[in-house]
Formats: C-alpha cells, sequence, structure tokens
C-alpha cells in the first residue's frame, strides 16, 4: 500500500477509534453500574442473558447480510448506478425495515421457547421466568439494532465513519441514568436472588431498549449531510436485491454457524452460577470480560476494517488482486502491532483492573470472579483479530460461500472444545474454560482463514509479516519485564488502598509498560505500531 494511501486509512481510523474510545469509556460506567446493582452471580445472569438474546437474535436473521454483504453492494451501487445508488438504498432499507420490525414482533410473542434455548435446565422457576419477562421488555431493540446497523453501514459506504462509532454514547449515557435511577431506587440487589421483582424488571429492560432506540436517532440527521434521501421504495423486481441476496444466503449461513456455537457457549455459561453459589461464574462475567477484551479491536481493528473494506471491494471490483494484498497486509500488521502488546500486559493488570471496572456494590466481595478469564481472553483476541480482518478480504471479493465453511471450523471447534473443558471444570471455572475454548476456535479461524486468501490472492507478504512478528515479540517482550518488575516492587495495592491503589497500579504499569515500548519499537523501526500512536497523539490533540 503506498504511504500515502496508508496515513489515509490511519487518519479515517482514528476518527473512528476517537468515538469509540469515548463511547467505550462511557460503557465502562455502564458496567460498573451494572455490577454494583445486580453482582456477577445468578441475578446478573438473568437480565444479561435477556439483554444479550435481541443482539443475538438479530445477528442470526439479519446481521450477517447487513454488515457483510451491502457495504460492498452499497459502494457499487454508488460508484455505477445514475443515481449514485439513492433507489437501491431506499430499497434496501425498505425491505430491510419492514422484515425486522415483522420478525421482532414474532420474537417477542415466542419468549419464552427462545429462553430455554439459551439458559440451563437447572434455573429455578422463578429465574426463568423473570428471564423470559426481561426477554420481552428488550427484544424490541431487534428492530432497532438492525436499524442502526443498516443506516450506519449506508454512511460507511459515503466515507461518513464517525457518526456510526459516536452514536453508542447516547446507548450508553440512557443506561447509566437507568442504572444510577435503579440504585437510588432499589439498591445493589442481592447477587444470588435469581427473580426480579418490585418494578425491578420493568425499570431495567425498558431502559435498556430505550437506549438503543437513541442509538438510532443520532445517526438520522447525518444522512442528509451525506447527501442520502430515502423514501419507502417496494419496486424490488430486478433491482439488484436478488444479487445481494444471494450472496447474502451465504452469509446467513456463516451467522447461523458462529450463533450456534455462541449459543452454546451462552447455555454452558449459564450452568456455572445455576446452584446460586458465589463463586461460581456464569455469563455475566464471561460477557463482562469479553465486552473489556474486545476493547481495542473495536478502536483499532474495527476501524480499520471499516476504513479498508471500500477501497478493498474497488481493488476487487478491477480484478486488482495486488492492490487488494496490498491494502490488507500492512493493515493486519498495524492491528497486530496493538493486540498483542494488550494481550501480554493482560495478566499484569488485570486483578486491579477487575477491581476498578467492577468492585463496586454488589460485585465487590466476588470481584476477583472476573480476573482468570481476562486473562485467558487475550490470546483469543490476537488470533480473533487476524481471521477477522481478513475475511474482509473474502468479503470484497464476494466469496461468502469461502467464509461459510472457514467459519464452520471456527464453530465446531470452539463447542467441541468448550464441551469438553467445561465438563472439566468446576462451576468457578466455567467461563475460564469457556475463554480457551474461544482462543482455540480463532486460532484455527486465523490459520485456515490466512492460507486459504494468501494462496487466492498470490500471497500476503508472509516474509514481511513474520519478520514484523519476531521485532514485535522482542520488544513486548523487553517491556512486559520492566513491568514484572514494577508489579513485583508494588504488588497488592488493590487490597491495601482499594480503588485508588488499583487505579495507581494501572496506571504506573501501563504507563512504564507502554513507555518502554515505545522506545524500543522506535529504536527497532517498527513503524506499524509508533505510527498508530503518533496518529492517535495528533487526533487526540485537535
Amino acid at each position: 500500500m503506498p504511504v500515502s494511501e496508508q496515513q489515509s486509512v490511519l487518519r479515517s481510523s482514528a476518527v473512528m477509534a476517537a468515538g469509540t474510545l469515548v463511547s467505550r469509556a462511557s460503557g465502562f460506567v455502564r458496567s460498573a453500574l451494572l455490577a454494583a446493582a445486580l453482582g456477577n452471580a445468578i441475578h446478573a445472569d438473568v437480565f444479561n442473558i435477556a439483554n444479550t438474546i435481541p443482539n443475538m437474535l438479530y445477528i442470526l436473521l439479519a446481521g450477517g447480510v447487513v454488515n457483510a454483504v451491502l457495504v460492498p453492494q452499497l459502494v457499487r451501487s454508488l460508484k455505477n448506478d445514475p443515481d449514485g445508488g439513492e433507489a437501491y438504498t431506499s430499497r434496501v432499507i425498505t425491505l430491510v425495515g419492514v422484515f425486522l420490525a415483522a420478525v421482532t414482533v414474532v420474537l417477542m410473542l415466542t419468549a419464552q421457547w427462545w429462553m430455554r434455548i439459551f439458559v440451563s435446565n437447572s434455573w429455578s422457576a422463578a429465574s426463568y421466568d423473570s428471564a423470559v419477562t426481561l426477554a420481552r421488555y428488550c427484544l424490541p431493540q431487534v428492530f432497532f439494532y438492525g436499524m442502526f446497523v443498516l443506516v450506519g453501514q449506508v454512511l460507511n459506504s459515503r466515507r461518513y465513519f464517525g457518526p456510526m462509532m459516536w452514536a453508542p454514547i447516547a446507548n450508553n449515557v440512557i443506561s447509566v441514568a437507568v442504572l444510577i435511577t435503579y440504585l437510588v431506587v432499589f439498591g445493589p440487589d442481592d447477587p444470588l436472588h435469581g427473580a426480579f421483582t418490585g418494578g425491578r424488571g420493568l425499570l431495567i429492560g425498558v431502559g435498556s431498549t430505550l437506549g438503543i432506540v437513541a442509538q438510532l436517532l443520532v445517526l438520522v440527521p447525518y444522512l442528509r449531510a451525506a447527501g442520502v434521501s430515502l423514501r419507502p421504495r417496494f419496486d424490488l423486481r430486478n433491482s439488484g436485491l436478488g444479487h445481494t441476496l444471494r450472496l447474502g444466503g451465504w452469509t446467513v449461513l456463516f451467522v447461523i454457524a458462529n450463533q450456534i456455537a455462541y449459543a452454546v457457549v451462552v447455555h454452558l455459561a449459564s450452568t456455572g452460577t445455576a446452584d446460586r453459589t458465589s463463586t461460581g461464574t456464569g455469563y455475566t462475567v464471561y460477557g463482562q470480560t469479553f465486552l473489556i477484551i474486545m476493547v481495542p479491536h473495536a478502536i483499532v481493528t474495527v476501524s480499520l476494517a471499516t476504513a479498508i473494506l471500500p477501497r478493498m471491494s474497488s481493488y476487487a471490483e478491477a480484478g486488482d488482486r495486488r492492490g487488494l494484498a496490498g491494502t490488507l497486509a500492512p493493515t493486519l500488521r498495524t492491528a497486530l502491532a496493538v493486540m498483542i502488546p494488550f494481550a501480554a500486559f493482560l495478566p499484569l493488570v488485570a486483578s486491579p483492573a477487575a477491581h476498578v471496572l467492577w468492585g463496586y456494590g454488589a460485585a465487590r466481595a466476588d470481584v476477583q470472579n472476573y480476573v482468570p478469564t481476562l486473562v485467558l481472553f487475550g490470546p483469543g483476541l490476537v488470533f480473533f483479530t487476524v481471521h477477522y480482518l481478513l475475511l474482509r478480504g473474502f468479503y470484497a471479493r464476494e466469496e461468502n460461500r469461502v467464509v461459510f465453511y472457514i467459519q464452520c471450523a471456527v464453530a465446531a471447534t470452539n463447542i467441541v472444545a468448550a464441551l469438553v473443558l467445561v465438563s472439566l471444570a468446576s462451576d468457578k471455572q466455567t467461563t475460564p474454560a469457556l475463554a480457551i475454548a474461544y482462543g482455540l476456535s480463532y486460532a484455527v479461524g486465523a490459520l485456515v482463514s490466512y492460507l486459504t486468501l494468501s494462496h487466492r490472492l498470490g500471497g500476503l507478504t508472509t516474509r514481511t509479516l513474520l519478520r514484523f512478528l519476531v521485532r514485535l515479540a522482542l520488544a513486548v517482550v523487553a517491556a512486559v519485564a520492566v513491568a514484572l518488575a514494577v508489579v513485583l516492587v508494588v504488588p497488592g495495592m488493590s487490597d491495601t488502598y482499594g480503588l485508588a491503589g488499583s487505579l495507581v497500579q494501572c496506571a504506573v504499569v501501563g504507563a512504564v509498560g507502554l513507555g518502554v515500548l515505545l522506545v524500543v519499537a522506535r529504536a527497532m523501526r517498527i513503524t506499524e505500531l509508533t505510527d498508530v500512536v503518533d496518529t492517535m497523539t495528533r487526533r487526540l490533540g485537535r
């Protein structure tokens, strides 16, 4: 990739990353309040599983087509259609909107059946009934999730990358307000009590849905700024949507495979808290730690992938395999320059970070439940990063069938590994076992997707990648060694000084480790890392 194009990708990514960073920061506040209100045992699992199902079902039913298929098609219609893709965009939004509205109604009517899939049979009747009620409050999110992603992708196809990354802040603000109200009105709940009574479910369930509504409404004004004029259109015949839906068929199968694996994970996770012990780790611990380790992915990898997908689609349209590979390969190195150090530093800061993020209210006594899972997700994040970016290369080439086959291998590995590891684990080790299974599955996905795409593109500069990984590994080892020495000098500050000590420990270890890493990276000329830091520093300065 030419230097100017690489800098353009980094600038576009920085705009999105800044929005994601602020969004995730507000999300940390939400996560802390949720832990303070509900804890991290069965009571929290009831709400978190009910509130997760809408997103899972949206992804299952429509998310794959909207995310992976429509961006290349929107780019092509913008470039090739006489009206700049206006009619095609209106048809897509009309079709998806009607479909999502109908599906949402059906899902709300059948909530009790869906809940049986996702929760353990050993849950009490009261916990199950509360989960069903909460699911009905949350299931309208399916429609609003879908429309948010669709409108956001329309903006992305027109190079308006920022709004979609900033909009979730509105969701987090409303969620924070709801949780503060919950704590003021009801106080921290008993984390081992499995049912929501006295209006608790109504407040937290409806409040969660209102946050997703606000997230969508934030995007609407930007459509006009992007020059998008929408109106309902039902003239679907000979509109080009048939080609889109044929591509979407393989993506739907991909998503089904992925969501079957995730449903198994959720079900297994729910067994960890079913016996109502304070040491059991279930879906809440899995979900909250997963959100934390996905922060650098959302800030860096998603931003990079979103910025390069229109470019790669253009190269694929022109049949330029070298151009596509030349865009993807350096982007992969850039993402790994962030993800590998993040995973390496996790074991050093996991315990104080858990105190900072979740050591409040109902979760305070059991905050250490988060630590093993947080650490074990690190390697999986690295493999997932490789897999995620490489799939964008297949999507740009419209090779969705290949993606489906690869994801079948990932899902099968995840299911088998999860079943085996959880069967060998105690309740306290349920979510650490699931984190290991996650890493194993994406190790398979990263290897298969890399070898396959490299063959199809005539190479992905593998030697350059290997040299980069060796140099980065040396820099990371040096940085971790120095940071570990700091940890040994100032151990256990969380226990002695509480939240303040945890913050200081995270800040000192992080600052020393990052400082050493950057010094070594500049000395070794690891520009993939230093360019990211320089770009983000300039953006934050502005």
